[in-house]
Protein backbone atom coordinates (compact mmCIF):
# COMPACT_ATOMS: atom_id res chain seq x y z
CA UNK A 1 0.00 0.00 0.00
CA UNK A 2 1.57 3.06 -1.08
CA UNK A 3 0.85 6.16 1.29
CA UNK A 4 3.54 8.44 -0.17
CA UNK A 5 1.94 11.86 -1.00
CA UNK A 6 3.80 15.20 -2.79
CA UNK A 7 1.51 17.56 -0.58
CA UNK A 8 -0.93 16.01 1.19
CA UNK A 9 -3.55 17.55 3.01
CA UNK A 10 -4.12 17.09 6.96
CA UNK A 11 -7.12 15.35 6.48
CA UNK A 12 -5.42 13.24 3.60
CA UNK A 13 -2.40 12.48 6.25
CA UNK A 14 -3.89 11.66 8.58
CA UNK A 15 -6.62 9.32 7.38
CA UNK A 16 -4.20 6.46 7.32
CA UNK A 17 -3.04 6.80 10.34
CA UNK A 18 -7.11 6.62 11.70
CA UNK A 19 -7.71 3.45 9.44
CA UNK A 20 -4.63 1.57 10.84
CA UNK A 21 -5.30 2.60 14.96
CA UNK A 22 -9.09 0.93 14.21
CA UNK A 23 -7.90 -1.76 12.48
CA UNK A 24 -4.77 -2.23 14.84
CA UNK A 25 -7.50 -1.86 17.82
CA UNK A 26 -9.96 -4.60 16.47
CA UNK A 27 -6.32 -6.93 15.40
CA UNK A 28 -5.72 -6.83 19.42
CA UNK A 29 -8.53 -7.20 20.77
CA UNK A 30 -10.26 -9.83 18.90
CA UNK A 31 -7.26 -11.84 18.81
CA UNK A 32 -6.88 -11.08 22.98
CA UNK A 33 -10.25 -12.54 23.13
CA UNK A 34 -9.37 -15.40 21.68
CA UNK A 35 -6.17 -16.76 23.40
CA UNK A 36 -7.69 -15.57 26.69
CA UNK A 37 -10.48 -18.13 26.01
CA UNK A 38 -7.61 -20.42 25.15
CA UNK A 39 -4.91 -19.62 28.40
CA UNK A 40 -7.59 -19.74 30.47
CA UNK A 41 -8.23 -23.28 29.61
CA UNK A 42 -4.32 -23.51 29.53
CA UNK A 43 -4.19 -22.16 33.33
CA UNK A 44 -7.41 -24.32 34.64
CA UNK A 45 -5.90 -27.63 33.20
CA UNK A 46 -2.64 -26.43 35.65
CA UNK A 47 -4.50 -25.52 38.58
CA UNK A 48 -8.21 -27.36 38.57
CA UNK A 49 -8.72 -29.19 35.61
CA UNK A 50 -6.92 -32.57 37.31
CA UNK A 51 -9.21 -32.39 40.21
CA UNK A 52 -12.71 -31.69 38.53
CA UNK A 53 -12.77 -33.88 35.97
CA UNK A 54 -10.06 -36.58 36.31
CA UNK A 55 -10.09 -37.15 40.17
CA UNK A 56 -10.04 -40.89 40.00
CA UNK A 57 -6.49 -40.60 38.45
CA UNK A 58 -2.95 -40.01 40.47
CA UNK A 59 -2.06 -36.68 40.54
CA UNK A 60 0.56 -36.65 37.87
CA UNK A 61 -1.34 -38.56 35.71
CA UNK A 62 -4.45 -36.36 35.87
CA UNK A 63 -2.21 -33.11 34.86
CA UNK A 64 -1.29 -35.31 31.85
CA UNK A 65 -4.46 -35.83 31.40
CA UNK A 66 -5.69 -32.61 31.45
CA UNK A 67 -2.75 -31.16 29.24
CA UNK A 68 -4.02 -33.79 26.80
CA UNK A 69 -7.25 -32.67 26.28
CA UNK A 70 -5.26 -29.32 26.39
CA UNK A 71 -3.35 -30.50 23.28
CA UNK A 72 -6.34 -31.92 21.74
CA UNK A 73 -7.63 -28.35 20.67
CA UNK A 74 -4.32 -28.13 18.04
CA UNK A 75 -5.14 -31.01 15.95
CA UNK A 76 -8.79 -29.03 15.51
CA UNK A 77 -6.99 -25.93 14.72
CA UNK A 78 -5.42 -27.62 11.80
CA UNK A 79 -8.92 -28.37 10.63
CA UNK A 80 -9.68 -24.54 11.06
CA UNK A 81 -7.06 -23.56 9.85
CA UNK A 82 -7.84 -24.84 6.29
CA UNK A 83 -11.75 -24.33 6.91
CA UNK A 84 -11.71 -20.62 7.62
CA UNK A 85 -8.26 -20.92 5.02
CA UNK A 86 -10.73 -21.81 2.19
CA UNK A 87 -13.34 -20.08 2.80
CA UNK A 88 -11.45 -16.73 4.08
CA UNK A 89 -9.78 -16.82 0.68
CA UNK A 90 -13.07 -17.47 -1.10
CA UNK A 91 -14.98 -14.65 0.18
CA UNK A 92 -12.87 -12.86 2.64
CA UNK A 93 -11.25 -11.80 5.71
CA UNK A 94 -13.87 -10.22 7.54
CA UNK A 95 -16.51 -12.77 7.77
CA UNK A 96 -14.46 -15.30 8.75
CA UNK A 97 -13.13 -13.36 11.88
CA UNK A 98 -16.93 -12.98 12.98
CA UNK A 99 -17.83 -16.48 12.72
CA UNK A 100 -14.36 -17.66 14.60
CA UNK A 101 -15.15 -15.01 17.70
CA UNK A 102 -18.26 -15.98 18.28
CA UNK A 103 -17.34 -20.02 17.47
CA UNK A 104 -14.72 -19.33 20.49
CA UNK A 105 -17.17 -17.01 22.71
CA UNK A 106 -19.72 -19.75 22.94
CA UNK A 107 -17.28 -22.80 23.55
CA UNK A 108 -16.03 -21.08 26.09
CA UNK A 109 -19.09 -19.71 27.96
CA UNK A 110 -20.39 -23.47 27.65
CA UNK A 111 -17.30 -24.64 29.27
CA UNK A 112 -17.90 -22.42 32.52
CA UNK A 113 -21.57 -24.53 32.81
CA UNK A 114 -20.36 -28.07 32.49
CA UNK A 115 -20.78 -30.38 35.55
CA UNK A 116 -17.94 -31.93 36.81
CA UNK A 117 -16.73 -35.99 36.87
CA UNK A 118 -18.87 -35.98 40.58
CA UNK A 119 -21.78 -35.11 38.78
CA UNK A 120 -21.76 -37.00 35.31
CA UNK A 121 -19.01 -39.49 35.38
CA UNK A 122 -16.78 -39.64 32.81
CA UNK A 123 -19.39 -37.48 30.30
CA UNK A 124 -17.52 -34.59 31.56
CA UNK A 125 -14.36 -34.77 30.14
CA UNK A 126 -16.14 -35.80 27.13
CA UNK A 127 -17.80 -32.75 26.80
CA UNK A 128 -14.82 -30.99 27.75
CA UNK A 129 -12.69 -32.36 25.35
CA UNK A 130 -15.85 -31.50 22.74
CA UNK A 131 -15.50 -27.99 23.63
CA UNK A 132 -12.25 -28.01 23.50
CA UNK A 133 -11.91 -29.05 19.96
CA UNK A 134 -14.18 -26.37 19.02
CA UNK A 135 -12.48 -23.75 20.44
CA UNK A 136 -9.58 -25.04 18.17
CA UNK A 137 -11.74 -25.06 15.59
CA UNK A 138 -12.32 -21.37 16.22
CA UNK A 139 -9.03 -20.33 16.52
CA UNK A 140 -7.78 -21.96 13.73
CA UNK A 141 -9.44 -19.50 11.55
CA UNK A 142 -8.93 -16.41 13.56
CA UNK A 143 -5.11 -15.38 13.90
CA UNK A 144 -4.55 -16.16 10.25
CA UNK A 145 -6.93 -13.54 9.51
CA UNK A 146 -6.28 -11.33 12.51
CA UNK A 147 -2.82 -11.00 10.74
CA UNK A 148 -4.18 -10.66 7.26
CA UNK A 149 -6.43 -7.64 9.07
CA UNK A 150 -3.58 -5.90 9.98
CA UNK A 151 -0.64 -6.97 7.53
CA UNK A 152 -2.84 -5.82 4.32
CA UNK A 153 -4.01 -2.83 5.41
CA UNK A 154 -0.61 -1.62 6.44
CA UNK A 155 1.60 0.52 4.65
CA UNK A 156 4.83 -1.58 3.14
CA UNK A 157 6.87 -0.23 5.79
CA UNK A 158 4.80 -0.91 9.16
CA UNK A 159 3.94 -4.30 8.12
CA UNK A 160 6.25 -5.67 10.41
CA UNK A 161 4.56 -3.36 13.27
CA UNK A 162 0.77 -3.95 12.68
CA UNK A 163 1.67 -7.42 12.24
CA UNK A 164 3.66 -7.59 15.58
CA UNK A 165 -0.10 -5.38 17.51
CA UNK A 166 -1.77 -8.88 16.36
CA UNK A 167 0.23 -11.21 18.24
CA UNK A 168 -0.01 -8.82 21.28
CA UNK A 169 -2.89 -10.63 21.82
CA UNK A 170 -1.15 -13.74 23.26
CA UNK A 171 0.51 -12.13 26.36
CA UNK A 172 -2.76 -10.37 26.51
CA UNK A 173 -4.74 -12.77 26.61
CA UNK A 174 -2.43 -14.96 29.10
CA UNK A 175 -2.18 -11.84 31.18
CA UNK A 176 -6.05 -11.41 31.92
CA UNK A 177 -6.74 -15.23 31.96
CA UNK A 178 -3.90 -15.06 34.92
CA UNK A 179 -5.62 -12.22 36.38
CA UNK A 180 -8.74 -13.64 35.98
CA UNK A 181 -7.22 -17.17 38.37
CA UNK A 182 -5.10 -14.71 40.62
CA UNK A 183 -8.31 -12.89 41.77
CA UNK A 184 -10.28 -15.54 42.23
CA UNK A 185 -7.56 -17.50 44.44
CA UNK A 186 -7.34 -14.17 46.08
CA UNK A 187 -10.96 -14.29 47.32
CA UNK A 188 -11.81 -17.58 47.11
CA UNK A 189 -10.79 -20.33 49.40
CA UNK A 190 -9.18 -24.06 47.55
CA UNK A 191 -12.62 -25.53 48.10
CA UNK A 192 -14.52 -22.85 46.62
CA UNK A 193 -12.27 -22.42 43.68
CA UNK A 194 -12.35 -26.26 42.99
CA UNK A 195 -16.45 -26.54 43.54
CA UNK A 196 -17.74 -23.14 41.42
CA UNK A 197 -15.14 -20.44 41.26
CA UNK A 198 -13.07 -21.59 38.50
CA UNK A 199 -16.47 -21.10 36.19
CA UNK A 200 -16.09 -17.60 36.32
CA UNK A 201 -13.42 -16.72 33.85
CA UNK A 202 -14.89 -18.82 31.30
CA UNK A 203 -18.15 -16.99 31.97
CA UNK A 204 -16.97 -13.45 32.21
CA UNK A 205 -15.26 -14.50 28.28
CA UNK A 206 -18.36 -13.53 27.01
CA UNK A 207 -18.23 -9.96 27.80
CA UNK A 208 -15.06 -9.67 26.35
CA UNK A 209 -16.30 -11.45 22.93
CA UNK A 210 -19.42 -8.52 22.68
CA UNK A 211 -16.31 -6.10 22.54
CA UNK A 212 -14.78 -7.56 19.74
CA UNK A 213 -17.63 -8.32 17.81
CA UNK A 214 -18.85 -4.90 18.17
CA UNK A 215 -15.19 -3.38 16.69
CA UNK A 216 -14.93 -6.13 13.93
CA UNK A 217 -18.13 -5.39 12.66
CA UNK A 218 -17.21 -1.90 12.35
CA UNK A 219 -13.42 -2.81 10.43
CA UNK A 220 -13.44 -2.88 6.56
CA UNK A 221 -12.30 -5.58 4.74
CA UNK A 222 -8.96 -5.77 3.83
CA UNK A 223 -7.50 -3.95 0.46
CA UNK A 224 -5.94 -6.33 -1.07
CA UNK A 225 -8.68 -9.43 -0.74
CA UNK A 226 -10.75 -6.29 -2.07
CA UNK A 227 -8.50 -6.37 -5.43
CA UNK A 228 -8.25 -9.63 -5.93
CA UNK A 229 -12.66 -10.48 -5.24
CA UNK A 230 -13.33 -7.24 -7.61
CA UNK A 231 -11.01 -9.11 -10.50
CA UNK A 232 -12.52 -12.64 -9.62
CA UNK A 233 -9.56 -13.58 -9.16
CA UNK A 234 -10.30 -15.91 -6.22
CA UNK A 235 -8.68 -19.43 -6.60
CA UNK A 236 -11.19 -22.53 -6.82
CA UNK A 237 -9.75 -24.60 -4.29
CA UNK A 238 -6.96 -22.55 -1.94
CA UNK A 239 -6.08 -25.45 0.18
CA UNK A 240 -4.88 -27.40 -3.07
CA UNK A 241 -3.53 -24.52 -4.62
CA UNK A 242 -0.90 -24.21 -0.92
CA UNK A 243 -0.26 -27.75 -0.71
CA UNK A 244 0.94 -28.17 -4.62
CA UNK A 245 2.52 -25.13 -5.06
CA UNK A 246 3.97 -23.63 -1.50
CA UNK A 247 4.11 -26.96 0.33
CA UNK A 248 7.55 -25.83 1.05
CA UNK A 249 6.98 -22.34 3.17
CA UNK A 250 4.11 -23.74 4.44
CA UNK A 251 6.70 -26.91 5.93
CA UNK A 252 9.19 -24.10 6.64
CA UNK A 253 7.39 -21.90 8.44
CA UNK A 254 5.71 -24.41 10.46
CA UNK A 255 9.05 -25.54 11.99
CA UNK A 256 10.69 -21.88 11.89
CA UNK A 257 7.97 -20.55 14.37
CA UNK A 258 7.94 -24.00 16.34
CA UNK A 259 10.30 -22.75 18.99
CA UNK A 260 7.49 -19.78 19.97
CA UNK A 261 5.01 -22.09 21.09
CA UNK A 262 7.80 -23.74 22.80
CA UNK A 263 8.78 -21.33 24.67
CA UNK A 264 5.89 -19.57 25.60
CA UNK A 265 4.11 -23.12 26.71
CA UNK A 266 7.12 -23.68 28.94
CA UNK A 267 6.14 -20.56 30.47
CA UNK A 268 2.66 -20.36 31.08
CA UNK A 269 1.97 -24.00 31.33
CA UNK A 270 4.68 -25.91 32.03
CA UNK A 271 6.14 -23.54 34.28
CA UNK A 272 2.66 -22.96 35.91
CA UNK A 273 2.98 -26.63 36.91
CA UNK A 274 5.89 -27.07 37.93
CA UNK A 275 6.50 -24.38 40.15
CA UNK A 276 3.91 -25.31 42.36
CA UNK A 277 3.95 -28.70 42.34
CA UNK A 278 7.51 -29.43 42.61
CA UNK A 279 9.11 -26.06 43.61
CA UNK A 280 6.80 -25.43 46.41
CA UNK A 281 5.70 -21.64 45.07
CA UNK A 282 1.95 -20.67 45.83
CA UNK A 283 -0.52 -20.24 42.85
CA UNK A 284 -0.53 -16.66 43.96
CA UNK A 285 2.61 -16.14 42.87
CA UNK A 286 3.51 -18.52 39.78
CA UNK A 287 0.55 -16.31 38.33
CA UNK A 288 1.76 -12.52 39.50
CA UNK A 289 5.27 -13.96 37.60
CA UNK A 290 3.34 -14.94 34.70
CA UNK A 291 1.02 -11.85 34.64
CA UNK A 292 4.33 -9.39 35.29
CA UNK A 293 6.27 -11.09 32.48
CA UNK A 294 3.44 -10.88 29.82
CA UNK A 295 3.15 -7.20 30.34
CA UNK A 296 6.87 -7.22 29.61
CA UNK A 297 6.14 -8.76 26.49
CA UNK A 298 3.06 -6.65 25.78
CA UNK A 299 5.25 -3.60 25.67
CA UNK A 300 8.60 -5.34 23.61
CA UNK A 301 6.10 -7.23 20.66
CA UNK A 302 6.14 -3.67 19.16
CA UNK A 303 9.04 -2.95 19.61
CA UNK A 304 10.91 -6.22 18.09
CA UNK A 305 7.73 -5.42 14.82
CA UNK A 306 9.02 -2.43 14.21
CA UNK A 307 12.68 -3.48 14.16
CA UNK A 308 11.94 -5.72 11.23
CA UNK A 309 11.02 -3.03 9.11
CA UNK A 310 14.22 -2.27 9.75
CA UNK A 311 16.58 -4.54 9.74
CA UNK A 312 14.50 -7.46 8.26
CA UNK A 313 12.51 -10.28 9.81
CA UNK A 314 14.94 -13.07 9.89
CA UNK A 315 17.96 -11.05 11.85
CA UNK A 316 15.16 -10.23 14.68
CA UNK A 317 13.76 -13.59 14.52
CA UNK A 318 16.92 -15.63 14.98
CA UNK A 319 18.02 -13.59 17.40
CA UNK A 320 15.08 -14.27 19.39
CA UNK A 321 15.70 -18.03 18.87
CA UNK A 322 19.12 -17.81 19.73
CA UNK A 323 18.23 -16.13 23.02
CA UNK A 324 15.86 -19.24 23.79
CA UNK A 325 18.03 -21.63 23.57
CA UNK A 326 20.83 -19.84 25.55
CA UNK A 327 18.07 -18.83 28.64
CA UNK A 328 17.00 -22.50 28.65
CA UNK A 329 19.01 -23.42 31.10
CA UNK A 330 19.55 -20.26 33.19
CA UNK A 331 15.71 -20.14 33.46
CA UNK A 332 15.70 -23.51 35.38
CA UNK A 333 18.30 -22.67 37.11
CA UNK A 334 16.67 -19.30 38.62
CA UNK A 335 13.45 -21.42 39.46
CA UNK A 336 15.34 -23.72 41.56
CA UNK A 337 16.33 -20.97 43.60
CA UNK A 338 12.63 -21.33 44.70
CA UNK A 339 13.15 -17.63 45.04
CA UNK A 340 10.54 -15.34 44.22
CA UNK A 341 12.61 -12.62 42.66
CA UNK A 342 15.34 -15.01 40.40
CA UNK A 343 12.39 -16.56 39.11
CA UNK A 344 11.12 -13.54 37.65
CA UNK A 345 14.25 -12.42 36.68
CA UNK A 346 14.27 -16.16 34.75
CA UNK A 347 10.68 -15.68 32.98
CA UNK A 348 11.46 -12.44 32.02
CA UNK A 349 14.61 -12.69 30.35
CA UNK A 350 12.65 -15.63 28.69
CA UNK A 351 10.04 -13.45 27.76
CA UNK A 352 12.17 -10.91 26.35
CA UNK A 353 13.90 -13.55 24.29
CA UNK A 354 10.41 -14.88 23.06
CA UNK A 355 9.07 -11.23 22.20
CA UNK A 356 11.95 -11.10 19.93
CA UNK A 357 10.85 -14.49 18.17
CA UNK A 358 7.14 -13.54 18.19
CA UNK A 359 6.68 -10.05 17.23
CA UNK A 360 7.93 -10.49 13.65
CA UNK A 361 6.92 -13.86 13.16
CA UNK A 362 2.88 -13.17 12.08
CA UNK A 363 4.27 -11.24 9.46
CA UNK A 364 6.91 -13.24 8.18
CA UNK A 365 4.68 -15.93 7.58
CA UNK A 366 1.99 -13.74 6.01
CA UNK A 367 4.48 -12.38 3.03
CA UNK A 368 5.12 -16.30 2.34
CA UNK A 369 2.52 -16.98 0.70
CA UNK A 370 0.65 -14.74 -2.62
CA UNK A 371 -2.90 -13.19 -1.62
CA UNK A 372 -5.35 -15.77 -3.67
CA UNK A 373 -3.72 -18.20 -0.91
CA UNK A 374 -2.59 -16.38 2.04
CA UNK A 375 -5.41 -17.03 4.34
CA UNK A 376 -4.70 -20.90 4.08
CA UNK A 377 -0.91 -20.82 3.84
CA UNK A 378 -0.25 -17.88 6.52
CA UNK A 379 -3.59 -20.49 8.54
CA UNK A 380 -2.25 -24.05 8.03
CA UNK A 381 1.41 -23.64 8.42
CA UNK A 382 1.14 -21.44 11.93
CA UNK A 383 -1.53 -23.93 13.38
CA UNK A 384 1.37 -27.07 12.20
CA UNK A 385 4.05 -24.77 14.19
CA UNK A 386 1.28 -24.74 17.30
CA UNK A 387 1.09 -29.04 16.64
CA UNK A 388 4.90 -29.37 16.22
CA UNK A 389 5.26 -26.93 19.43
CA UNK A 390 2.89 -26.34 21.79
CA UNK A 391 0.82 -29.11 21.50
CA UNK A 392 3.57 -31.03 22.32
CA UNK A 393 5.20 -29.11 25.20
CA UNK A 394 3.12 -29.69 28.29
CA UNK A 395 2.72 -32.92 27.49
CA UNK A 396 6.52 -33.91 27.22
CA UNK A 397 7.92 -31.55 29.59
CA UNK A 398 5.51 -33.29 32.34
CA UNK A 399 6.81 -36.86 31.42
CA UNK A 400 10.66 -35.26 31.32
CA UNK A 401 10.09 -34.43 35.06
CA UNK A 402 8.45 -37.31 35.79
CA UNK A 403 11.57 -39.44 34.49
CA UNK A 404 14.22 -37.50 35.55
CA UNK A 405 12.69 -35.26 38.46
CA UNK A 406 14.75 -32.13 37.49
CA UNK A 407 13.54 -29.46 35.80
CA UNK A 408 16.72 -28.77 33.51
CA UNK A 409 16.01 -31.82 31.49
CA UNK A 410 13.65 -29.71 30.12
CA UNK A 411 15.78 -27.26 28.99
CA UNK A 412 17.20 -29.26 26.08
CA UNK A 413 14.00 -30.06 24.70
CA UNK A 414 13.86 -26.05 24.59
CA UNK A 415 16.95 -26.30 22.95
CA UNK A 416 16.03 -28.76 20.29
CA UNK A 417 13.31 -27.30 19.65
CA UNK A 418 15.49 -23.89 18.79
CA UNK A 419 17.92 -25.49 16.71
CA UNK A 420 15.49 -26.57 14.52
CA UNK A 421 13.58 -23.43 13.98
CA UNK A 422 16.85 -21.70 12.85
CA UNK A 423 17.75 -24.52 10.87
CA UNK A 424 14.16 -24.18 8.89
CA UNK A 425 13.85 -19.84 8.90
CA UNK A 426 17.70 -20.30 7.45
CA UNK A 427 15.81 -22.21 4.70
CA UNK A 428 13.57 -19.33 3.84
CA UNK A 429 14.32 -15.89 2.21
CA UNK A 430 13.94 -12.71 3.82
CA UNK A 431 10.26 -11.61 2.99
CA UNK A 432 10.93 -7.40 4.19
CA UNK A 433 11.37 -5.89 0.82
CA UNK A 434 8.42 -7.52 -0.95
CA UNK A 435 5.30 -5.02 -1.04
CA UNK A 436 2.01 -6.57 0.22
CA UNK A 437 -0.35 -6.14 -2.57
CA UNK A 438 -2.58 -8.82 -4.84
CA UNK A 439 -0.07 -9.89 -6.95
CA UNK A 440 4.01 -9.14 -5.53
CA UNK A 441 3.29 -12.08 -2.86
CA UNK A 442 2.47 -14.44 -5.30
CA UNK A 443 5.99 -16.64 -5.60
CA UNK A 444 8.09 -16.75 -2.85
CA UNK A 445 11.74 -18.22 -3.15
CA UNK A 446 13.13 -21.21 -0.58
CA UNK A 447 16.97 -20.61 -0.27
CA UNK A 448 19.45 -21.75 2.27
CA UNK A 449 21.94 -19.37 1.28
CA UNK A 450 19.30 -15.92 2.64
Amino acid sequence: MDTTHDTPTPAAASAPTVNMRRVAIASVIGTTVEWYDLFIFATASALVFNKVFFPAFDPLVGTLLAFGTFASAYLARMVGAALFGHFGDKLGRKSMLLVSLVMMGVATFAIGLLPDYSSIGVWAPVLLLTLRVVQGLALGGEWGGAVLMAVEHAPSNRRGLYGSWVQIGVPAGTLIANLAFLASNAMLSDEALLSWGWRIPFLASILLVGVGMYIRLNTAETPSFSKVKENSAQVKIPLAEVLTKSWKQVILGAVATMSTGTAFNLIVAFGLTYGTQTLGFSRNHMLAIALISCGLCIALLPLFGLLSDKVGRKPVIVGGIIAEALLAFPLFWLLDTKSFGFALLGYLLMMSAFAANYGPIATFLAELFGTKVRYSGLSISYMLSGLLGSAATPIITTALLSATGKGSSVAWYMIGSSALSVAALLMLAETLSRASDANALANTGVSSSR
